[in-house]
């Protein structure tokens, strides 16, 4: 999965710990082939000027997301670059891992873990 983000922090769109393998790139250094290949992108909102400088190809799996949850233009701003969603840092984050797994054909599910405490897992023991 691509990250493009200028932050300059480890996890500038709030993703946690994924066993997805991330690539985080600024939006001046990561190439075509890079954005095209990538199953899945995440464009960190305050990188989306400098990323639509670079006049990329529209894309399936682009999502935006947002740092800034006043920022009310981010919705107009991802349709125009054909955004398939806009999601909060640190936010939506089963619907994200559920996403990246999805994107990448489940190679990197840990179905241990993502089912934990669902209803598949058998009752507490009484006492």
């Amino acid at each position: 999965m691509l990250v493009i983000s200028d932050s300059t922090i480890s996890d500038p769109v709030g993703l946690r710990t994924s066993p997805v393998p991330l690539l985080h790139l600024p939006s001046p250094l990561f190439s075509a082939e890079e954005y095209q290949r990538a199953p899945l992108v995440l464009l960190d909102d305050r990188s989306y000027t400098a990323f639509t400088h670079r006049h990329v190809p529209r894309r399936p799996g682009l999502i935006v997301v947002l740092a800034d949850p006043d920022d009310g233009t981010i919705s107009p701003r991802a349709a125009a670059i054909g955004a398939e969603a806009v999601i909060r840092a640190g936010e939506s984050l089963n619907w994200l891992h559920l996403r990246l797994h999805d994107a990448t054909d489940c190679r990197y599910a840990h179905w241990e873990s993502l089912l934990a405490g669902g209803p598949a897992d058998p009752p507490p023991p009484s006492s």
